[in-house]
C-alpha cells in the first residue's frame, strides 16, 4: 500500500507536468519548483518570487544522469563533484548551449545539486527529470522553514504544497564553482 507522501509526490508531479509551481522541503529551507523546460511555469515561478531572470535557478535532481543533458561535464568535473552527491552541495557548473536563458540567466553556467532530502529526490526520480529549485520565499524575505509559514506567504498564490520537514541544515546549501572549486556561498 502506497504511503501518503508517495501519493503526494504522484499529485505532485501531476501538477508539475501541467505546468504549476509546487513547494516542497528541502535539505535547509522549503523550496519552490517546477519543470525547467516549461518557460511559462519558469516565468511564474519568478514572479511568485519576485526574482529577476538574469540571477538564474538552481536545479535539483536525483541522479547525475538527470543532469548530465544540461551540463558540459570533463572528467575533471565530475571527480570534483560526485563525492559531494547526494548531498547538501550546489555546483555551477558550465551549461550547454542550448540550455534556455530563463534557467541560466546571464550566465554561462548552471547552478545544480544531487538532492538528498527524500520528498526531493522522490519528486525528481517520479518526474523523470530536474526540477527548477529556489528557495520558497519573496526575494529579499527570510527563507521558509515550515508550512505553516509557508502557507501564510503564499496564501494568494497557486502553489502545489508537498508538506514535509526539510533537513537539519541551518543555512541554504553551500555553493561552489565546479571549475575552480572555490566556494561561493
Amino acid at each position: 500500500m502506497p504511503s501518503h507522501s508517495s501519493f503526494k509526490i504522484r499529485i505532485a508531479v501531476r501538477h508539475i507536468k501541467a505546468g504549476a509551481v509546487i513547494a516542497y522541503p528541502t535539505e535547509a529551507v522549503y523550496g519552490l519548483g517546477c519543470d525547467p523546460l516549461n518557460e511559462a511555469a519558469v516565468m511564474t515561478l519568478l514572479g511568485i518570487k519576485q526574482r529577476p531572470i538574469a540571477k538564474g535557478l538552481i536545479l535539483i535532481a536525483s541522479s547525475l544522469e538527470q543532469l548530465r543533458p544540461y551540463l558540459a561535464l570533463d572528467q575533471a568535473i565530475i571527480d570534483r563533484i560526485t563525492p559531494t552527491w547526494p548531498g547538501p552541495v550546489t555546483w555551477i557548473i558550465p551549461a550547454q548551449p542550448w540550455v534556455p536563458k530563463w534557467l541560466t540567466g546571464e550566465h554561462q553556467s548552471l547552478a545544480v545539486r544531487v538532492t538528498h532530502h527524500r520528498i526531493a529526490r522522490d519528486l525528481c526520480a517520479q518526474f523523470g527529470s530536474p526540477l527548477v529549485s529556489t528557495s520558497a520565499n519573496p526575494t529579499t524575505r527570510p527563507a521558509i522553514k515550515e508550512s505553516r509559514k509557508l502557507l501564510k506567504t503564499f496564501a494568494n498564490a497557486d502553489i502545489f504544497i508537498v508538506h514535509g520537514k526539510v533537513g537539519e541544515l541551518a543555512q541554504e546549501t553551500a555553493i561552489y564553482d565546479a571549475l575552480s572549486g572555490k566556494r561561493l556561498r
